[in-house]
């Protein structure tokens, strides 16, 4: 099958093409461009590959949680395209792509994926990966880093995302005893939007595109100056 997948829920931006399971992705550190580039390194990706869009079975989608607006523009581009050409959304957990970083360098099998939320907070969510996909071991969360919850007794996982690096460190500070290893650099990719979107779609998961929602997990984009004040005062 062939898939076509965005993610630009954080600073990160990430395109990527999967056509019959080989996956070729652009990734670049673009603040603020996302709405320039990822159109055009679409059209490139199909171009280099030989695909026409019409070839497309689905189009998949990193539906948060995460930045706001990168979240929306994400959604948005997945939607167009999609209702373009009368195909399905495999919409996919941004933090379940992030938690398939792990696998990617290192195989690990437990993970706890986490972005920095700004305002103090980190989105966060534990995953089992086997079989090439990632399993959700509870709810994804947006708060504190004192708030989040490793399951289980075991002291195997791995840890990756900006939600470490986040508030001084505090998530991994707080934590550690819990993981073999941290990497607070990583942020999620399309190419893992795409590989988990294949199995979702396997699965019969895909959606109208009208019928995608994105995961905001928090209803305030910024903090009212009380709140800052009272946030500014907690941390004396």
């Amino acid at each position: 099958m062939n898939l076509l997948a965005f993610e630009t829920s954080t600073e990160a931006l990430s395109v990527a093409l999967s056509i019959d399971g080989q996956v070729r992705e652009r990734f670049e550190l673009a603040p603020r461009r996302h709405a320039e580039l990822a159109l055009p390194w679409a059209e490139e990706l199909l171009a280099d590959a030989g695909v026409n869009r019409s070839q497309l079975d689905a189009i998949a989608v990193g539906r948060g949680p995460g930045a706001f607006t990168g979240v929306r523009l994400a959604i948005a581009l997945a939607q167009g395209i999609a209702l373009a050409l009368d195909r399905p959304v495999v919409a996919v957990s941004t933090l379940a792509a992030l938690a398939m970083r792990a696998e990617a360098h290192g195989g690990a099998s437990r993970v706890l994926a986490a972005i920095d939320a700004r305002m103090g907070e980190v989105y966060s969510a534990a995953f089992e990966l086997r079989d090439g996909d990632a399993h959700a071991l509870g709810d994804e969360r947006v708060g504190a880093p004192d708030s989040v919850v490793v399951p289980g007794g075991e002291n195997d996982w791995t840890g990756v995302g900006t939600g470490f690096g986040a508030a001084e460190n505090a998530l991994s500070q707080r934590l550690v005893s819990r993981f073999v290893s941290i990497d607070a650099t990583q942020l999620p990719h399309a190419s893992d939007v795409a590989r988990l979107a294949a199995k979702a779609f396997a699965r019969g998961e895909a959606l109208p595109a009208e019928r995608i929602e994105p995961a905001y997990l928090r209803n305030n984009v910024a903090l009212t100056l009380q709140e800052q004040q009272a946030l500014r005062e907690s941390k004396r």
